[in-house]
């Protein structure tokens, strides 16, 4: 296409180009009530308690991650961009349909069950789609790609929980399927500040470029001013 970088120029340069409105979709990863509730982030506080030792991850989630993502949210629907949400949620009330690892790790979310429901200040609106899946990966348990595909997104902008699990699996995966991605650090949290780090240093410039979400309001703001003048 005329007035893009090569697709093998310096530095990445295809990779950080700005994204395409229209061809793009944003991916909220396991935003869920069973990652993180307000009787959740009350037991971290408590010392002693099982969640405890994850203070800071779900502190992180309550004053950082859910602020973020409902600005990015905002910004993408003004501009016409596509939400889509993935969750963990079983297709059965015993979840016998969950991958292995899931099995093992004792994690079961019943279908329908309201820890499966996206966290409301950051949930769908309307009728934006929402994705089950019973892996880490999305891609690899669900048919996002095929919705993906009939939606017509080329460019996809990655966020949520895990930083280091479901969030890395998901932009290792739609990098591999030929998606351009966008991960947003300050929209993941993950459940050490090292895990986090580390798992965003390793996507950046390989599987994805990295922005914050100032900065990808700003590049969604632009172009829609462009288009509108």
């Amino acid at each position: 296409m005329a007035g893009l970088p090569a697709i093998d120029a310096p530095r990445g340069a295809y990779r950080e180009r700005a994204i395409v409105p229209a061809r793009t979709a944003l991916l909220n990863v396991d935003m869920q009530n069973g990652e993180f509730n307000a009787q959740i982030l009350a037991r971290a506080r408590m010392p002693g308690t099982p969640e405890a030792p994850k203070r800071a991850f779900y502190e992180r989630i309550d004053s950082v991650v859910i602020p973020n993502q409902a600005r990015l949210q905002e910004a993408a629907r003004t501009a016409g961009i596509e939400v889509i949400f993935t969750v963990l949620e079983s297709l059965t009330q015993d979840g016998r349909d969950r991958s292995l690892d899931h099995k093992i790790s004792g994690l079961n979310f019943p279908k329908g069950c309201w820890e499966a429901k996206v966290i409301e200040a950051v949930g769908p609106r309307g009728d934006e789609i929402v994705i089950p899946k019973t892996a880490s990966g999305i891609f690899n348990a669900t048919n996002i790609e095929y919705v993906l595909r009939n939606l017509g997104v080329e460019f996809l902008v990655i966020y949520g929980v895990v930083t280091d699990q479901c969030v890395e699996s998901a932009i290792r995966d739609a990098a591999d399927r030929g998606f351009l991605v966008t991960q947003i650090e300050d929209c993941c949290a993950a459940e050490t500040p090292e895990n986090h780090i580390a798992s965003i240093e390793s996507m950046n410039g390989h599987y994805c470029r990295t922005r914050s979400t100032d900065a990808m309001i700003a590049e969604i703001e632009r172009l829609l001013k462009q288009r509108l003048s």
